[in-house]
């Protein structure tokens, strides 16, 4: 058995950043089903949503938020997640992710994608994620106080209900003492014990035939919480990208929003556009919106 202050299962940013942020004066252990930067993370292109110059404003943030939510989001937490935005962008430069900057080098360029009312998308070029992902995952490697294991598949978590074989009502003291986790090399499960175990493990995409979802998006870990008696919620909400280019004979992929968001548009097979008949944001509506329009016109 290995011993450690903090288990962290799954290496996308939320894996990543959390490991980052603990481990000057924690013991970590970060987990990764496959390479560290084969996640989901890596595969996000545009950008992140920010509020980050005097143009824009945390309120039009929230409001286009609660706006392309369709009255389904959190307040709280979106204006949690807008007024902290621009925090967390700084501190990804911090860790020297290298964002665009302005041909004059004025600033950082922003661009704008559907949704919102102003340029507030900070990006790298058009592979953001994979910068992310990139500049965090190097930084975890190096750290002294971080062991990463790649290619381990968590097999599910240990609690005090599985431990003492009693049962135990999920509002119960039911603690969480690590988790059984496979080594795919070789085929054994070794069993690491944490004062915190934390689930970075992402969505559950693939449970859908066609997706931008890596393959990696399993749902394993909102399954483990599951079994581990935690609530689950929100399971309807799967992001379908609309600009994925289908080919009948070839893995499908996507194509960036950034596209749409600096003018792109979208065309039947007669050259004419549609998203003018289903919005009037146009190519700009939220990505639910525009993902239906265009499975109504196929």
């Amino acid at each position: 058995m290995q011993q450690f202050d903090v288990l962290i299962i799954g290496s996308g940013l939320a894996g990543l950043s959390l490991a980052l942020r603990t481990a000057d004066n924690k013991k970590v252990c970060l987990v990764s089903k496959r390479a560290i930067n084969d996640t989901a993370s890596d595969w996000a292109q545009g950008g992140i949503a920010a509020v980050l110059n005097d143009d824009d404003s945390v309120e039009a943030h929230i409001q286009d938020t609660l706006i392309a939510g369709a009255g389904l989001c959190d307040a709280a937490v979106t204006k949690l997640v807008a007024e902290q935005g621009k925090q967390a962008v700084e501190w990804l430069i911090e860790q020297g992710v290298g964002f665009t900057r302005e041909q004059d080098n004025s600033g950082y360029h922003l661009t704008r994608e559907g949704g919102h009312s102003h340029r507030r998308i900070i990006h790298a070029a058009d592979a953001t994620g994979h910068a992310v992902q990139i500049t965090l995952s190097d930084k975890v490697r190096q750290h002294p106080n971080i062991t990463v294991l790649e290619n381990h598949i968590a097999v599910d978590l240990i609690t005090t209900r599985k431990v003492t074989h009693t049962k135990v009502e999920a509002t119960d003291d039911n603690a969480c003492l690590g988790a059984y986790i496979l080594d795919k090399s070789t085929g054994k499960v070794i069993t690491i014990a944490a004062q915190n175990t934390i689930l970075a493990t992402g969505g559950a995409g693939k449970v859908y035939l066609y997706t931008t979802n890596p393959d990696v998006s399993t749902g394993d870990g909102i399954a483990m919480a599951w079994r581990a008696g935690c609530r689950v919620a929100n399971m309807e909400f799967i992001q379908f990208h609309p600009t994925c280019l289908f080919h009948p004979h070839a893995k499908s992929f996507l194509i960036s929003e950034v596209v749409r968001g600096e003018g792109g548009l979208l065309k039947l097979p007669d050259g004419s556009r549609f998203m003018p008949e289903h919005d009037p944001r146009e190519e700009l509506a939220p990505r639910d919106v525009v993902a239906r329009a265009i499975d109504y016109e196929m």
